[in-house]
């Protein structure tokens, strides 16, 4: 795992030893060792006050060392030479933050039209039954009303023939009367 540390002198054993400042966590993402820890190496080479790069094993041994000071130079290139500060960066987290509250209250929105869009819906489709059933009904009713239409002509039309038929008696009973 790679660290952040500075070079001390060891004056016990002669060598030096490593003040870990710093862990990295992800590609970008780096945690601050509190308390820091130090870590004895063998290394001569090293000049006491130099940031180095440490790569450790999971035994917390040395498996490479290299001076930070490329390393430094990338991140004061990308995040502090474009004006990036820790307040540009709470800005941005907070316009960050603004604009996941709108979403969220967007999604609410949505989410509150849909449930009144498929309330109306479902009013839609019941009155559309209800029509429905109506028309079925008016349908039966206009179908019934042809039916005594019908019945109702051939009363009359019985009615009729009667009416004739008493007619003709009358004339046939007047004629014997004269008779």
């Amino acid at each position: 795992m790679l660290h952040l540390a500075l070079v001390q002198k060891n004056e016990d054993v002669g060598g030096g030893k490593l003040q870990l400042l710093a862990r990295q966590q992800s590609d970008h993402c780096w945690a601050v060792i509190n308390p820091e820890s130090t870590i004895v190496t063998d290394r001569n080479s090293l000049h006491e006050g130099l940031l180095v790069l440490v790569d450790l094993s999971d035994n917390q041994e040395v498996q490479s060392i290299k001076p930070a000071q490329d390393w430094v130079l990338t991140i004061v290139q990308k995040y502090l030479s474009h004006g990036i500060t820790p307040s540009f960066l709470q800005e941005e987290s907070a316009r960050i933050e603004e604009w996941r509250r709108d979403l969220t209250s967007q999604s609410q929105d949505l989410t509150r039209q849909r449930a009144e869009f498929e309330a109306r819906r479902d009013r839609i489709t019941a009155t559309e039954q209800e029509l429905e059933q109506q028309k079925q009904r008016l349908e039966r009713m206009a179908e019934q009303l042809k039916e005594r239409e019908s019945e109702l002509k051939q009363e009359r039309r019985r009615l009729e023939e009667w009416e004739q038929r008493l007619e003709e008696w009358e004339e046939r009973l007047r004629e014997k009367e004269e008779e």
